[in-house]
């Protein structure tokens, strides 16, 4: 029995920062109060891009802005990951990424060796991706008023013929593919503020996920239904929008998600769930079942991919939920993220 999923209204009185957490909130203002102002046949699906027909190229588009503090961190920053959480949304919409346009928005009195170590960032995660900077925008605001620097892109990419991503095409007995360990990003920008006495070995997780998606793509192209980057909200964010959307549940293997040792402690020290932690270099992928073993396996062959695995799978009911099952054979729903515990992480 196919559940109906009920319509979202925006009630809120003020803006917060739980709206821009990717979860609840989130979900809330945007479908809520965006898009009944804005609805059209593209912008309704709420993809990561949205694919369009330019005299007879097919294209994808996103745009992103990124508002992360620190502005450097373990393994990242700011320039690097305005580069690679652009093209990782037009990668897991089936589109191999080709340009960049992005705009600064610079603080006044912010250090020009900053800036400079920034843009230096910006050129070789571009590079590193195969991508080009084609244009953008500076501004500056008066000092206090953007935390030194905030960066706003749009992404453009080719969509690939061979895979037909959406919701509407997943199925009942699907598999949930991730690529590798969650809560990376997250985690590591929460301890690079200071304000947690806590230590880790950790680094982000920032990088392109296009090389990953395109092995992927290679061998299990006609079975791929929907793809996703996990960023804010987490891999429990995202599947919960896949379950609403498709009016399908996704079955977990709680023990199945690969989560290192450091990121599992800080949550459990935080009272945080990993599930809800931000990823910027991994993605999840729903498969049909006769192809996802060979899919698996392409994604282990490819560099950076060894840590994939199968997290769990598709079912019809009960529609709309998520539901982890632990190794004791009990389960729990999975909600979306409520709040913003972790602000400003990207």
């Amino acid at each position: 029995m196919v559940t109906e999923i009920a319509t979202i209204r925006f009630t809120d009185e003020r803006v917060e920062l739980a709206h821009g957490a990717g979860g609840k909130a989130s979900r809330r203002l945007i479908e809520g109060l965006l898009l009944p102002h804005l609805s059209n046949a593209i912008l309704d699906e709420l993809g990561d891009a949205a694919h369009l027909e330019v005299h007879g190229a097919k294209l994808a588009m996103t745009a992103d802005s990124f508002v992360v503090k620190p502005l450097a961190f373990p393994g990242g920053s700011i320039g690097e990951l305005a580069v690679n959480g652009t093209i990782n949304d037009l990668a897991v919409s089936g589109a191999k990424p080709l340009a960049l346009v992005m705009t600064l928005i610079l603080e006044a009195g912010l250090s020009t060796s900053v800036l400079e170590r920034e843009i230096a960032a910006i050129a070789d995660a571009a590079r590193r991706a195969g991508v080009l900077i084609i244009g953008g925008d500076t501004k500056v605001v008066e000092h206090g008023k953007a935390d030194g620097m905030y960066i706003t892109t749009a992404g453009i990419g080719t969509a690939d013929s061979r895979v037909h991503l959406s919701p509407t095409s997943v199925r009942d007995g699907d598999k949930v593919l991730l690529s590798g360990p969650v809560g990376d990003h997250g985690i590591t920008v929460l301890l690079a503020r200071g304000e947690i006495d806590l230590e880790a070995d950790l680094r982000s997780d920032t990088r392109s996920v296009w090389p990953l998606v395109n092995a992927l793509i290679d061998v299990a192209a006609s079975g791929v239904r929907w793809m996703r980057d996990p960023t804010r909200g987490g891999v429990a964010t995202a599947l919960n929008e896949l379950a609403r959307a498709a009016k399908v549940a996704i079955a977990l293997d709680e023990e199945s998600v690969p989560v290192r040792a450091a990121v599992r402690g800080a949550c459990e020290i935080l009272g945080l769930d990993p599930l809800h932690i931000a990823c910027e270099g991994q993605f999840i992928a729903v498969v049909a079942p006769e192809r996802a073993q060979v899919a698996l396996e392409a994604l282990r062959r490819a560099s950076g991919g060894e840590g994939a695995t199968i997290i769990g799978e598709v079912r019809e009911s009960p529609a709309g939920l998520v539901i982890a099952r632990s190794a004791y054979g009990g389960s729990r729903v999975v909600d979306m993220l409520v709040g913003d515990p972790l602000p400003r992480i990207c």
